[in-house]
């Protein structure tokens, strides 16, 4: 992450381009990134000036209008990519597809990878970006490597895979709801696609600013604290809203703790009901600590987003589709907040500042490291400090560890819950 992917990737097919005939060249990439990050890398360096391309974005009709035009390259964000499979059918005209954020067709069942493994046959060269490619364990890897080589090296189904390099784990009767990486078989899969792979990390390549991570600690009242852990135990709390909260299970217990952790939660109606304010008067602390220096703020929740905003009338939520990412890098947004899931790729943010807050965490280390190389990347001239508020004595202390290593995934979190029902 940070190493500048986009760069590299623009550059070759520049040089390619006088070397043989790359045909029609497609790009298939986040929203945010389709409509930011890849035009703006084209303008701003003298290597890519020269290259022409069309955004495939907006209205069917808008999209139609963007394929007709003779340009070197077509952009596209990554949930276009079933209607541009159907629009061409067997008549695909892109002969080379560049991926960025690969690693988000990691699923074998999305309609995503299922339209480009359609038409893979018809691709002569395929180039795969990612700064996470297995971000919950090496079976992510699969898909990934299939839309590269059409199962060359790692088995033409996943089945195949599985069967090679893992063994189930938790299972009842037929049903396997875990599988187990074969001992010495991470190294046999690095082997496998070696020969078309660059791995390449930016602490070993650039001379990076120091980031620090800082956690600030808040406390729940007695109150408050046991509605939570009424909620924990019970997966009720009757007394919060008009018909109270419930959690059908352990999945949405996770995120209602989260929730609860952060100040607000959604009552069964969905609507937000306040609890507490911790969480924004230490987010207030660390603004008045900046000392007018900008501020991006990761944030969860939508009732997250809305009582910063009330609290913090200069905060201004990300519009990927708005100018927001230029007049932040401008230093014209004090404070910016951005869900991970919608920006944590792609986008260069570190000309706008160096100070990141998560007010409420992500269980995804796959969206927390890349949240955070928005601003520790290439560019970056400052140390940057990553923040994360923190309730005490809840589910925020639990995602933490597993966002510093010990754990990983989805998974992690529902132990967590589970650890947490055990004490």
């Amino acid at each position: 992450m940070g190493l500048g992917k986009t760069l590299s990737t623009l550059t070759a097919i520049a040089d390619l381009q006088l070397l043989e005939d790359l045909g029609k060249v497609l790009i298939v990439a986040p929203l945010a990134v389709a409509r930011n990050t890849w035009p703006d890398e084209i303008h701003k360096w003298d290597s890519t000036k020269g290259l022409s391309y069309s955004t495939i974005l907006g209205s069917a009709q808008q999209r139609s209008a963007a394929l007709q035009q003779t340009t070197d390259l077509y952009i596209t964000n990554r949930e276009n990519v079933p209607w541009l499979v159907e629009y061409y059918g067997r008549k695909w005209p892109f002969k080379t597809v560049v991926i960025d954020e690969l690693s988000s067709f990691k699923s074998p069942q999305a309609k995503r990878f299922k339209a480009l493994r359609k038409v893979r046959p018809l691709m002569h060269r395929v180039i795969g970006l990612t700064g996470t490619p297995a971000p919950n364990s090496l079976m992510d890897l699969w898909p990934q490597m299939y839309l590269l080589d059409r199962g060359t090296r790692l088995g033409l189904t996943i089945g195949d895979y599985r069967r090679t390099y893992f063994h189930p784990g938790m299972q009842s009767g037929y049903v396997v709801y875990n599988w187990v990486l074969n001992p010495g078989a991470d190294k046999t899969i690095y082997d496998r696609i070696g020969d078309i792979t660059i791995s390449m990390q930016s602490k070993e390549l650039l001379d990076l600013p120091p980031r620090t991570d800082n956690i600030v600690q808040v406390e729940m009242t007695p109150k408050e604290t046991e509605q939570y852990k009424q909620l924990q135990k019970d997966y009720v709390l009757p007394e919060l809203g008009d018909d109270g909260v419930t959690a059908s299970n352990a999945a949405v217990l996770a995120n209602k703790l989260l929730q609860l952790a952060n100040g607000a939660i959604y009552d069964d109606d969905g609507k937000t009901i306040k609890v507490h304010d911790h969480k924004l008067d230490a987010l207030a602390n660390i603004i008045d600590e900046a000392q007018g220096q900008s501020v991006l703020v990761f944030y969860q929740f939508k009732h997250d987003a809305e009582r910063i905003l009330k609290k913090f009338p200069q905060a201004k939520r990300l519009d990927t589709g708005s100018d927001d990412v230029h007049r932040w890098n401008a230093g014209k947004i004090p404070m910016l907040l951005a869900q991970p899931q919608s920006a944590g790729h792609g986008l260069n943010l570190q000309a706008g500042g160096h100070i990141i807050v998560w007010f409420g965490l992500t269980w995804s280390l796959e969206y927390y490291q890349q949240a955070n190389a928005r601003l520790m990347r290439q560019g970056q001239t400052q140390p940057v400090i990553v923040h994360h508020i923190i309730t005490k004595d809840t589910i925020d202390e639990r995602v933490m560890t597993v966002l510093q290593g010990k754990a990983r995934g989805q998974a992690a979190l529902l132990n967590a819950v589970k650890a947490q029902l055990g004490e």
